[in-house]
Protein backbone atom coordinates (compact mmCIF):
# COMPACT_ATOMS: atom_id res chain seq x y z
CA UNK A 1 0.00 0.00 0.00
CA UNK A 2 1.58 3.25 -0.94
CA UNK A 3 -0.48 5.11 1.17
CA UNK A 4 -2.64 5.03 4.79
CA UNK A 5 -4.38 7.34 6.44
CA UNK A 6 -5.08 5.97 10.16
CA UNK A 7 -7.91 7.60 12.45
CA UNK A 8 -7.12 11.16 11.25
CA UNK A 9 -8.79 13.48 13.15
CA UNK A 10 -7.89 17.50 12.87
CA UNK A 11 -9.32 19.78 15.33
CA UNK A 12 -8.27 23.27 14.71
CA UNK A 13 -8.24 26.20 17.67
CA UNK A 14 -10.85 27.55 16.94
CA UNK A 15 -13.12 24.78 17.59
CA UNK A 16 -13.59 23.45 14.60
CA UNK A 17 -13.26 19.88 13.38
CA UNK A 18 -12.62 19.40 9.92
CA UNK A 19 -11.69 15.45 10.00
CA UNK A 20 -13.35 12.89 12.39
CA UNK A 21 -11.07 9.29 12.42
CA UNK A 22 -10.79 9.34 8.84
CA UNK A 23 -9.27 5.81 7.28
CA UNK A 24 -7.92 5.98 3.91
CA UNK A 25 -5.84 3.11 1.67
CA UNK A 26 -4.66 4.30 -1.81
CA UNK A 27 -2.23 1.58 -3.66
CA UNK A 28 0.34 2.38 -6.11
CA UNK A 29 -0.81 3.76 -9.38
CA UNK A 30 -4.46 4.93 -8.45
CA UNK A 31 -6.36 8.20 -9.76
CA UNK A 32 -8.58 8.98 -6.69
CA UNK A 33 -11.30 11.64 -6.54
CA UNK A 34 -12.69 13.39 -3.18
CA UNK A 35 -15.61 14.47 -3.46
CA UNK A 36 -18.43 16.34 -1.60
CA UNK A 37 -19.25 19.94 -0.49
CA UNK A 38 -17.44 22.77 0.41
CA UNK A 39 -16.31 22.33 4.07
CA UNK A 40 -16.57 18.42 3.70
CA UNK A 41 -13.41 18.24 4.44
CA UNK A 42 -11.34 17.46 1.16
CA UNK A 43 -8.89 20.11 1.07
CA UNK A 44 -7.83 19.28 5.12
CA UNK A 45 -7.53 15.58 4.32
CA UNK A 46 -5.13 16.72 0.80
CA UNK A 47 -3.01 19.46 3.01
CA UNK A 48 -2.61 16.43 5.63
CA UNK A 49 -1.43 13.98 3.06
CA UNK A 50 1.20 15.97 1.90
CA UNK A 51 2.07 17.07 5.43
CA UNK A 52 1.46 21.20 4.80
CA UNK A 53 -0.58 20.61 8.42
CA UNK A 54 0.01 18.07 11.05
CA UNK A 55 -3.13 16.06 12.18
CA UNK A 56 -4.71 16.47 15.58
CA UNK A 57 -4.71 12.82 16.39
CA UNK A 58 -4.33 9.61 13.85
CA UNK A 59 -1.19 9.14 11.94
CA UNK A 60 -0.21 9.27 7.74
CA UNK A 61 2.20 6.42 6.39
CA UNK A 62 3.59 6.59 2.42
CA UNK A 63 5.26 3.74 1.82
CA UNK A 64 4.93 2.38 5.25
CA UNK A 65 7.07 5.39 6.85
CA UNK A 66 4.70 7.91 9.09
CA UNK A 67 5.29 10.96 7.47
CA UNK A 68 4.37 12.57 11.07
CA UNK A 69 8.74 11.22 12.21
CA UNK A 70 10.29 11.98 9.65
CA UNK A 71 13.63 13.45 9.79
CA UNK A 72 14.62 16.79 8.11
CA UNK A 73 16.66 14.50 5.48
CA UNK A 74 13.69 12.38 4.92
CA UNK A 75 11.39 15.71 4.40
CA UNK A 76 13.19 17.09 1.97
CA UNK A 77 13.23 13.45 0.17
CA UNK A 78 9.10 13.77 0.73
CA UNK A 79 8.75 16.96 -0.86
CA UNK A 80 11.16 15.74 -3.60
CA UNK A 81 9.08 12.69 -4.33
CA UNK A 82 5.30 14.38 -3.83
CA UNK A 83 3.59 17.27 -6.66
CA UNK A 84 0.99 19.78 -5.34
CA UNK A 85 -1.42 21.68 -7.76
CA UNK A 86 -3.63 24.31 -6.30
CA UNK A 87 -6.84 25.39 -7.14
CA UNK A 88 -5.34 29.43 -7.09
CA UNK A 89 -2.11 28.13 -8.99
CA UNK A 90 0.68 29.64 -6.34
CA UNK A 91 2.89 30.54 -8.94
CA UNK A 92 5.83 33.25 -8.54
CA UNK A 93 3.96 36.47 -10.12
CA UNK A 94 6.85 38.07 -11.78
CA UNK A 95 8.67 35.55 -13.03
CA UNK A 96 8.42 34.00 -16.10
CA UNK A 97 7.19 29.87 -17.12
CA UNK A 98 10.50 28.77 -17.40
CA UNK A 99 11.71 30.19 -13.98
CA UNK A 100 8.58 28.91 -11.93
CA UNK A 101 9.25 25.52 -12.96
CA UNK A 102 13.09 25.75 -12.32
CA UNK A 103 12.04 26.92 -8.85
CA UNK A 104 10.48 23.80 -7.59
CA UNK A 105 13.93 22.16 -8.84
CA UNK A 106 15.90 24.30 -7.35
CA UNK A 107 14.42 23.94 -4.24
CA UNK A 108 15.79 20.40 -3.73
CA UNK A 109 18.45 21.27 -5.01
CA UNK A 110 18.93 19.61 -8.07
CA UNK A 111 22.15 20.37 -10.31
CA UNK A 112 21.63 23.06 -13.20
CA UNK A 113 22.54 20.74 -16.27
CA UNK A 114 19.27 18.81 -14.98
CA UNK A 115 17.23 22.26 -14.61
CA UNK A 116 18.37 23.30 -18.46
CA UNK A 117 17.26 19.85 -19.62
CA UNK A 118 14.35 18.65 -17.45
CA UNK A 119 12.36 22.29 -17.85
CA UNK A 120 11.69 22.37 -21.47
CA UNK A 121 10.68 19.10 -21.57
CA UNK A 122 7.97 19.77 -19.03
CA UNK A 123 6.48 22.73 -20.90
CA UNK A 124 6.16 20.97 -23.79
CA UNK A 125 4.38 18.37 -21.92
CA UNK A 126 2.29 20.40 -20.83
CA UNK A 127 1.47 21.92 -24.40
CA UNK A 128 3.49 25.49 -23.26
CA UNK A 129 6.10 25.71 -26.02
CA UNK A 130 7.04 28.34 -27.18
CA UNK A 131 5.50 30.74 -24.16
CA UNK A 132 8.62 29.99 -21.84
CA UNK A 133 9.61 33.35 -21.47
CA UNK A 134 6.27 34.81 -20.84
CA UNK A 135 5.89 36.43 -17.04
CA UNK A 136 3.07 34.00 -15.18
CA UNK A 137 0.68 36.59 -15.48
CA UNK A 138 0.43 37.23 -19.07
CA UNK A 139 -1.04 34.13 -19.48
CA UNK A 140 -4.42 32.56 -19.21
CA UNK A 141 -6.33 30.89 -15.83
CA UNK A 142 -5.86 27.33 -18.05
CA UNK A 143 -2.22 28.36 -19.27
CA UNK A 144 -1.14 28.96 -15.53
CA UNK A 145 -2.59 25.84 -13.81
CA UNK A 146 -0.38 24.27 -16.62
CA UNK A 147 2.28 25.87 -15.80
CA UNK A 148 1.37 24.57 -12.01
CA UNK A 149 0.93 20.72 -13.23
CA UNK A 150 4.53 21.34 -14.70
CA UNK A 151 5.93 22.78 -11.38
CA UNK A 152 4.54 19.98 -9.45
CA UNK A 153 5.68 16.90 -11.73
CA UNK A 154 8.96 18.43 -12.57
CA UNK A 155 10.91 15.97 -9.81
CA UNK A 156 9.17 13.02 -11.28
CA UNK A 157 7.14 12.90 -8.10
CA UNK A 158 5.20 9.14 -7.96
CA UNK A 159 1.92 10.84 -6.07
CA UNK A 160 0.57 13.84 -7.08
CA UNK A 161 -2.24 16.05 -4.88
CA UNK A 162 -4.41 18.10 -6.66
CA UNK A 163 -6.89 20.45 -4.98
CA UNK A 164 -9.89 21.93 -6.98
CA UNK A 165 -7.22 22.22 -9.51
CA UNK A 166 -10.04 22.91 -12.30
CA UNK A 167 -11.78 25.38 -9.62
CA UNK A 168 -11.60 28.42 -11.51
CA UNK A 169 -11.62 27.61 -15.06
CA UNK A 170 -14.16 26.73 -17.95
CA UNK A 171 -15.55 23.72 -18.83
CA UNK A 172 -13.21 23.07 -22.19
CA UNK A 173 -10.11 24.15 -20.03
CA UNK A 174 -10.77 21.96 -17.24
CA UNK A 175 -11.80 19.18 -19.71
CA UNK A 176 -7.97 19.62 -21.53
CA UNK A 177 -6.55 19.61 -18.08
CA UNK A 178 -8.23 16.51 -17.09
CA UNK A 179 -6.53 15.04 -20.42
CA UNK A 180 -3.28 15.70 -18.86
CA UNK A 181 -4.15 14.44 -15.40
CA UNK A 182 -4.60 11.25 -17.25
CA UNK A 183 -1.75 11.11 -19.14
CA UNK A 184 0.60 11.87 -16.32
CA UNK A 185 -1.59 8.83 -14.31
CA UNK A 186 -1.18 6.67 -17.26
CA UNK A 187 3.68 7.10 -16.90
CA UNK A 188 2.00 5.51 -12.73
CA UNK A 189 1.92 8.47 -10.95
CA UNK A 190 -0.51 8.03 -8.19
CA UNK A 191 -3.01 11.10 -7.85
CA UNK A 192 -4.99 12.35 -5.61
CA UNK A 193 -7.58 15.44 -6.44
CA UNK A 194 -10.33 16.84 -4.84
CA UNK A 195 -13.23 18.42 -6.31
CA UNK A 196 -16.38 19.44 -6.34
CA UNK A 197 -17.41 19.27 -9.93
CA UNK A 198 -19.80 16.30 -10.21
CA UNK A 199 -19.27 16.52 -14.01
CA UNK A 200 -15.32 15.42 -14.34
CA UNK A 201 -15.41 13.10 -11.71
CA UNK A 202 -18.54 11.21 -13.50
CA UNK A 203 -16.54 11.51 -16.75
CA UNK A 204 -13.80 9.81 -15.73
CA UNK A 205 -14.28 6.23 -14.21
CA UNK A 206 -12.17 6.42 -11.84
CA UNK A 207 -12.34 5.42 -7.77
CA UNK A 208 -14.32 8.04 -6.02
CA UNK A 209 -14.09 8.98 -2.29
CA UNK A 210 -17.04 11.04 -0.99
CA UNK A 211 -17.20 12.93 2.14
CA UNK A 212 -19.66 14.74 4.16
CA UNK A 213 -18.80 16.68 7.25
CA UNK A 214 -15.13 15.26 7.88
CA UNK A 215 -16.24 11.77 7.60
CA UNK A 216 -15.61 9.73 4.33
CA UNK A 217 -19.51 8.48 3.84
CA UNK A 218 -18.17 6.54 0.55
CA UNK A 219 -15.80 4.78 -1.23
CA UNK A 220 -16.37 3.15 -4.80
CA UNK A 221 -13.76 2.32 -7.57
CA UNK A 222 -15.21 3.51 -11.10
CA UNK A 223 -17.81 5.04 -9.19
CA UNK A 224 -20.35 8.38 -9.77
CA UNK A 225 -20.38 11.73 -7.30
CA UNK A 226 -23.66 12.00 -6.20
Amino acid sequence: MLIQAVNLTKRYKNGVTALRNVNLAVDRGEFVFLTGQSGAGKSTLIRLLFREEMPTSGAIFIDDRSIGKLSPKNRVILRRNTGVVFQDFRLLEKRTVYDNIAFAMKAVERPMREIRTLVPRAIARVGLQGRENDVVTQLSGGEQQRVAVARAIINDPFILFADEPTGDLDPETSADLMKLFEEINAGGTTIIMATHDVNIVNSMNKRVITMRKGEITSDSKGGWAL
